[in-house]
């Protein structure tokens, strides 16, 4: 059966020279689904269990007429289907499905309501605001049990035919490996609206991603993933037109495989991958934010756009019982149903569209736990992981959690399964609490700085799977971390009762803008401070855009909806001679990263590794030089961490490289002083000539002025001993909550001092580690190690060490580094070994 309108249809035909579509469909094929064009016509197929029937709508290229309805003629496995001869790509269409109406049941059926197709792979434009979009009378007195028949047609954007064909043979995917990953997390519009040197049509859009200057700064910066928020088409909130405000961020899908229309200057869907193909020759990966946890149709009492009036009770999770009531535990309204196979299958094909069309590199899930989340709670093993692992295009894509939702058990940090990575927030609280100052925190930052092995070291999993980050989209900017005390967001129209209330920030004397000098100072060296933190730990460091030179926004912690200056990168404001030196220190930290094989070393570390006699694979002192006891440790008051690493210079070129391989070394000495004075740091024993390569006391973060050399004995004086024994940290695991024990120490040792400036991280290395190690091996002691089993078996997440399963059974993989290069300050010990 058809509803067709002749004279329209000779209208449509003369318009696309000739190109008509044929007067019914024939019965097509259930597979794929979607509108998919072979060259002869389209065929369309649509999931619904329960409807009865399922209706083709064929719109004119102005989406505001309708041309013909067509009945789609057949259904196999509750897909229904048609094929339509004659039917060319651009073809504008919807869907009206007949079902049962009886929401206390979860059936929400309304033929008067357009429909976008769930695989429609480009809309027409924005959804229009009426209340004709509800499949229920807003004004009645049984709210939803009502039904409405007003036509939503021209209200609802509408789905697109399209036709993939786009030259991907000269692209080359970067495949940064995990180790070498620099992640930097921006949004579309917020990128280039204030960029002067985008056309002003293009500003805003995916043409402005693939400009010379905005990938010539991502190069500068070392950042090798550009991490999109969500670009698929999403809806504004109709309360916040209403305040005139927008869905900004776009966590509020209508189409899982359509790109935001708005982000498209001249409607092309090739713009992004024109962009896509750029940063890929300029060596920067792609990830996008994808929300597959919850879509635009809100509650029982939001719009009928496509999923609730296909097949409301598959597509939602219905609260048991009371299938009147959407699940919701994503704090949007609904709940999409993953555990319904046919669901799954269009997570799946979606994000196989966009690895596959568009070239994608990877995928950041918002809201992941939703998605792990079976009927007995959140499962490593649910049907959405192991569909991901089975899949040949999918599994080798870079697959980012934020592991956390509302719901019962949803805070998951650590418990995703091997091969992803996960949003660390205790890095990013544990960071902001550190350097306010917060007392007790040494031996939580000790971990997070290690990778936050109790967290995340099972299952063979890799340090990098710990996404270190200050600052991410939600939340407060760097700039705002260290300059406002509480949130600020009056402007979003909530009263400022939405938005986290704690923030681990402050404002340093004053909340906002200053011209105090002496705050202003405090704030850039805690922001410095804070900036280093990702790119000296252990794990994927992540940087929010804009923090690289001081964006703000206006102690605005949740600018979700502000689509204006508020969220915008100002770039005339990185030129200030100020945030230029701040952009030049980011580049700093991220070579030092590149450079320092240490830094990005894939295995969690216990200090069970003698690297050098005297220097294991990771050690922890005080401020003088010693080892600290357990009750140093735990000490409210210590605000200071000593950290020297020691290892491989670069990565091993194969896995059966022996990893304690002694050809080229490095040995590095990470100081963090969170005290509001300086301190001068006792370097630890054996003596090495030391290197500064990071002071973010200094707004370039490299120090210009040599620190002090000397050799201290029992009572402190200075004094040379080249033949003392060098005392070391931990022989042995500490026991959980204690610090590391020292089982033999020497009474003088050849060391070197160094002023460490208030609120900086130092980070040093040692000289030519390998030379001093053949000096001092026919000195070095040999006396047994005070072994205790128990300290071995009962590390935990008190310890800097963290959990020790896996850590001697995990190979080394082959990834490649680049070379060791460039000096900083020297600091020398006078009778070190030459």
């Amino acid at each position: 059966m058809s509803d067709v309108d002749p004279a329209a249809l000779a209208s449509h035909a003369a318009r696309h020279r000739g190109h008509a579509f044929a007067d019914r469909l024939l019965a097509g094929a259930p597979y794929p689904l979607g509108a998919t064009w072979d060259g002869l016509g389209v065929n369309f197929a649509v999931f619904s269990a329960h409807a009865e029937k399922i209706e083709l709508c064929l719109f004119d290229t102005a989406g505001r007429k309708e041309l013909a309805r067509f009945a789609l003629p057949e259904c196999t496995d509750e897909v229904w289907h048609g094929y339509l001869p004659g039917a060319q790509p651009g073809l504008r269409y919807g869907y009206r499905a007949y079902g049962t109406y009886h929401p206390k049941h979860g059936m929400r059926f309304n033929p008067h309501k357009l429909l976008v197709d769930p695989y429609a792979r480009q809309l027409s434009g924005p959804v229009h605001w009426s209340d004709s979009l509800f499949g229920y009378r807003r004004q009645s007195n049984r709210v939803d049990l009502s039904m409405d028949r007003r036509d939503s047609a021209p209200a609802v954007p509408k789905s697109i035919v399209t036709a993939d064909a786009f030259d991907w043979s000269l692209d080359r995917k970067p495949n940064v490996p995990w180790t070498d990953t620099v992640i930097y997390e921006a949004h579309v519009r917020g990128i280039s609206m204030l960029r002067d040197d985008v056309r002003p049509p293009e500003r805003g859009t995916f043409a402005a991603l693939g400009q010379p200057a905005f990938i010539d700064h991502l190069k500068r910066l070392g950042v090798t993933t550009l991490e999109l928020l969500p670009i698929h088409a999403f809806v504004n909130d109709r309360f916040l037109l209403a305040r005139g405000l927008r869905n900004y961020w776009g966590y509020n899908t209508l189409s899982f495989f359509a790109p935001e229309t708005s982000y498209l200057s001249g409607g092309d869907t090739n713009e992004l991958r024109v962009a896509v193909r750029r940063l890929h020759a300029a060596g920067i990966e792609v990830v996008l934010d994808v929300v597959y946890n919850h879509t635009c149709e809100a509650d029982e009492l939001g719009p009928t756009l496509s999923w609730r009036g296909l097949d409301n009770a598959n597509y939602y999770r219905l609260v048991e019982g009371d299938e009147r009531h959407q699940v919701n535990d994503t704090g949007c309204g609904n709940t999409i149903n993953a555990a319904h196979p046919r669901v799954l299958q269009m997570i799946m094909d979606s994000l196989r569209h966009w690895a596959t069309s568009y070239n994608i590199d990877g995928f950041r899930f918002d809201l992941g736990t939703t998605l792990g989340r079976e009927t007995h709670g959140f499962d490593p093993g649910a049907g959405f992981f192991d569909a991901v692992r089975q899949d040949p295009v999918l599994n080798r894509l870079k697959l980012i959690s934020e592991p956390w939702d509302i719901g019962p058990g949803g805070y998951q940090v650590g418990q995703h399964p091997p091969g992803w990575a996960e949003w660390n927030d205790r890095f990013r609280d544990g960071v902001r609490r550190y350097w306010r100052g917060d007392e007790g925190q040494r031996p939580d930052i000790a971990s997070r700085i290690t990778g936050s092995a109790e967290m995340f070291n099972h299952g063979h999993r890799r340090p990098w799977a710990t996404i270190n980050f200050v600052a991410a989209h939600d939340g407060f900017t760097l700039a705002d971390v260290v300059a406002y005390a509480h949130k600020h967001n009056e402007s979003n129209g909530e009263d400022n009762r939405d938005g986290h209330n704690e923030n681990c920030s402050h404002n340093w004397g004053v909340e906002g803008p200053t011209d105090d000098p002496e705050i202003a100072a405090v704030r850039a060296r805690v922001a410095r401070a804070m900036l280093a933190m990702p790119f000296i730990s252990l794990g994927t460091p992540m940087l929010l855009a804009g923090d690289e030179f001081g964006r703000t926004q206006l102690g605005n912690n949740n600018a979700y909806c502000q689509d204006n200056a508020i969220s915008w990168i100002d770039w005339r404001g990185a030129h200030r001679p100020a945030n230029v030196a701040l952009t030049q220190y980011v580049a700093h930290l991220a070579r030092l990263r590149r450079e320092h094989y240490l830094l990005r070393e894939p295995r969690f570390l216990y200090g069970d590794r003698e690297i050098l006699p005297g220097v294991r694979d990771i050690e922890w002192f005080n401020a003088d030089g010693q080892p600290p006891t357990a009750e140093q440790w735990q000490a409210p008051g210590e605000q200071i961490l000593v950290c020297r690493r020691a290892g491989r210079l670069r990565a091993p070129e194969s896995q059966t490289a022996d990893a304690d391989d002694h050809d080229g070394l490095d040995v590095l000495l990470i100081v963090l002083n969170a005290r509001r004075d300086a301190v001068t740091l006792t370097i630890p024993a054996p003596a090495f000539e030391w290197d500064v390569l990071l002071d973010s006391a200094e707004p370039s973060g490299m120090r210009s002025v040599a620190g002090r050399s000397e050799a201290l004995g029992d009572s402190g004086e200075a004094h040379a001993s080249p033949e003392s024994h060098m005392s070391h940290a931990s022989d042995t695991l500490p026991h959980a909550g204690d610090a590391p024990y020292t089982t033999r120490a020497t009474p003088a040792a050849i060391v070197a001092s160094i002023r460490i400036e208030a609120q900086s991280v130092v980070m040093l290395r040692a000289r030519d580690p390998q030379r001093a190690r053949a000096a001092r091996h026919a000195a070095q002691t040999a006396a047994p190690h005070d072994l205790r089993p128990h300290d071995l078996a009962h590390a935990h997440d008190a310890s800097p060490y963290g959990a020790s399963e896996d850590r001697a059974r995990v190979p080394e993989p082959a990834e490649d580094a680049d070379a060791l290069a460039g000096h900083g300050a020297c600091v020398s010990a006078p009778d070190a070994p030459a």
